[in-house]
């Protein structure tokens, strides 16, 4: 696995595409600059990893788009020491990101392929999760409350079971409508039964499923 002077210059380039693009938050750039995507990619396509677009991983999933990334992270304001959650580790490209803003990441994944490809490389790579294998509308109930939780794929509707384990004052990001679309939504725990809901435009993700496999 290398990671070369040629691929960090294409990586500062996709970087700042993400500037024109709006992302504006120094320290999820300063991340993304810090993780190879290239590793987190089939062998033969490395060229296609500093380009803007999402690409199809195992188990008919995908690596999300730098902007995706970009734009997700930056809405869910993770800051040192946060205790996140991530539903759907996929490749591991998001938890890379998250964990070099040092935070504290708990990461589930119901497709086991993907939960033992990503434990394996993660681990190479120095970054060290908390991983689980399980369905991801059930969270992690054991080890909340949380201080973030991030959805990387498409839920028909939030699930009020992942709200439960926000902590108050907290902080979802979530995809959430149709298969074919949804709207980012930003939704902020105020008490127990109270939140704030800020919707951050159209995104289409692959759809967010129950169970594991």
């Amino acid at each position: 696995m290398t990671d070369s002077y040629r691929h960090k210059g294409l990586r500062r380039i996709l970087i700042n595409s993400l500037k024109n693009k709006g992302i504006d938050n120094e320290n999820v750039l300063s991340a993304m600059m810090n993780v190879p995507r290239h590793f987190f990619m089939a062998k033969g396509f490395e060229e296609r990893a500093y380009q803007d677009n999402a690409f199809p991983i195992a188990a008919d999933q995908t690596i999300s788009q730098p902007y995706t990334v970009a734009f997700q992270t930056s809405l869910l304001e993770p800051k040192k020491g946060d205790k996140i959650l991530e539903v759907g580790t996929g490749s591991g490209y998001q938890a890379a990101v998250l964990l070099e803003l040092g935070i504290k990441l708990f990461t589930i994944e119901r497709q086991q392929v993907l939960f033992k490809s990503s434990q394996i490389l993660l681990k190479k790579l120095g970054y060290y999760p908390y991983s689980y294998y399980g369905d991801g509308y059930k969270g992690l109930p054991t080890y909340a409350p949380f201080d973030k939780i991030l959805i990387t794929a498409g839920a028909v509707a939030v699930p009020e079971g992942l709200l439960k384990q926000l902590k108050i004052g907290g902080i979802m990001v979530v995809p959430a409508g149709s298969h074919h679309s949804q709207d980012m939504l930003k939704i902020i725990k105020i008490s127990e039964n109270e939140y704030k809901t800020e919707n951050h435009g159209k995104f289409v993700f692959v759809p967010m499923l129950k169970g594991k496999e």
